[in-house]
């Protein structure tokens, strides 16, 4: 599991480093190098949303390493493959599919029911 994680690891590395130059280039410099003419709104809307998506998938890409480095972490410790939440071995299937989790499938559910419990209270004040 170590090499997978690895391997996974690596993979989002090489995602992060095409994706980081976005942090560095303002929204307007990532403009002007459309042209020197003035942009249409709808081009600059486009450029815009497609730089908010790109932040976003630097984002996750960023999270999943840190989950990445979680994981070999708990291998060291001899945690990994062990549920945080109620203490049960994960299943090698769910470990597989996600070798990176925290949780069993059950405890995985309940935590998602909870974020979105948070997210709707949130936006209701």
């Amino acid at each position: 599991m170590r090499d997978r994680l690895a391997e996974e690891r690596e993979r989002l590395e090489g995602l992060r480093q095409e994706y980081s130059a976005l942090r560095e280039e303002s929204e307007e410099d990532g403009l002007q190098e459309l042209s020197s003419v003035d942009q249409h709104q709808a081009d600059t809307g486009t450029e815009t949303f497609e730089r908010s998506k790109d932040l976003s998938i630097l984002d996750e890409v960023e999270a999943e390493l840190g989950e990445i480095e979680y994981a070999l972490r708990r291998l060291d410790e001899g945690t990994y493959g062990t549920c945080e939440a109620c203490g049960k071995q994960i299943p090698d299937e769910r470990l597989d599919a996600m070798p990176a989790t925290r949780f069993c499938v059950d405890d995985q559910a309940l935590a998602e029911q909870e974020a979105r419990s948070a997210a709707a209270a949130t936006t209701e004040e």
